[in-house]
């Protein structure tokens, strides 16, 4: 990954953050887009004390304007995109809102759409790359209570392998992961806010969920994106990673 530019989505904290450091450690000039600007400022700032090649760029991925502005700060090509920004949502088909449902997909769907638009022409002019899609186990399953998130997850999937059809002759691979449960800023947030002085013990349960016994650390995800965007990869496109603890083929 030595001098190849990556862009990742959502990089200032959570799954993220873990994909960010990992390519930073490879010696990649990096670049991620978030809308935490104080956080994503401090990741570069850490980062860039290390000696390491990292770039935050401020943007709107649910915004053609902000995304055209914030990629054209990347010069040269773009050897790797990780279309990892998404958010959650809770709820059926009968109590999502419509302006819900119409968030969640803007961000986990119409985001990564526009940036891949805007990354493909420069992955061509340097001759290919690769893209990796952040799905879930969401997109395959029947998870209770996470009808819009499902769906956009779902979503990602089919455009995965649309796009890793339309550019495989172009040198372009495109493949995505479907991750189960992963402690991430995420979940802590949400059992704080819904389960105040019950944090340890809804953590255990949510854990337990995984037929592997926990949830899966954000390095864990990481490492396995970096083996599918790296040359050692190179005979993988148009694929779905599980990487659940078990959760889908154990499910019982």
């Amino acid at each position: 990954m030595k001098k190849r530019n990556i862009l990742i989505t959502g990089g200032a904290n959570g799954i993220g953050l873990a994909i960010v450091k990992k390519f930073a450690d490879s010696g990649a000039n990096v670049f991620f887009i978030d809308m935490q600007e104080e956080s994503g400022k401090a990741v570069e700032a850490e980062l860039e004390e290390k000696g390491q090649k990292v770039k935050f760029l401020f943007c709107d991925i649910t915004n053609s304007i902000s995304v055209e502005s914030a990629i054209d700060e990347i010069t040269g090509g773009i050897h790797v995109l990780i279309n990892n920004a998404g958010i959650s949502h809770i709820g059926n088909v009968e109590n999502t809102a419509e302006e819900d449902f119409d968030r969640v997909y803007e961000v986990n769907v119409k985001g990564a759409f526009l940036v891949t638009k805007k990354v493909i022409p420069k992955m061509k002019a340097v001759g290919g790359g690769a893209i990796l899609n952040m799905a879930s186990v969401a997109a395959t399953m029947g998870l209770p209570d996470r009808f819009a998130y499902s769906m956009t997850k779902g979503a990602m999937l089919s455009m995965t392998l649309s796009i890793a059809r339309d550019y495989v002759s172009d040198g372009i691979r495109c493949n995505c992961l479907s991750p189960g449960r992963v402690h991430t800023p995420f979940v802590d947030g949400f059992l704080a806010k819904n389960y105040p002085g019950q944090e340890k013990e809804m953590f255990a349960k949510l854990a337990a969920t995984q037929p592997i016994g926990r949830m899966a650390e954000p390095k864990e995800i990481a490492d396995l994106a970096y083996f599918l965007c790296s040359d050692e990869a190179g005979f993988i496109t148009g694929a779905d990673y599980n990487i659940d603890g078990g959760f889908k083929g154990l499910k019982v």
